[in-house]
């Protein structure tokens, strides 16, 4: 299935329907046609704004990882967490085979 032949603006609310596998009533059609319409003209108003001095950016705000000091610190003891375990084998979790 190919998209039919259209400007790169102009959108066919029952070909995207048919890819999402959504069924449209005629008048949801012409509905969505010219909301979807609405929204690409409004959309397309940002090729109107001179943008040449804003660097791009993939968030609205700053983002900055905050990584913690990486260090030991005290942990259960194996005898102790094997001591929850349903089934033990060779000191370690025995669980269902999941493959034949």
């Amino acid at each position: 299935m190919s998209a039919p032949n259209k400007d790169a603006n102009d959108f066919d609310v029952r070909y995207l329907a048919k890819l999402a596998r959504i069924y449209l009533t005629d008048e949801e059609a012409e509905k969505f046609q010219k909301q979807l319409k609405e929204i690409v003209q409004h959309v397309g108003k940002i090729t109107e704004l001179d943008l040449s001095g804003i660097e791009p950016t993939a968030h609205a705000h700053p983002v900055h990882n905050v990584f913690r000091e990486d260090g030991t610190r005290p942990s259960l003891e194996q005898h102790e967490v094997l001591a929850n375990a349903p089934d033990v084998i060779q000191s370690q979790f025995k669980v269902p085979q999941i493959i034949e």
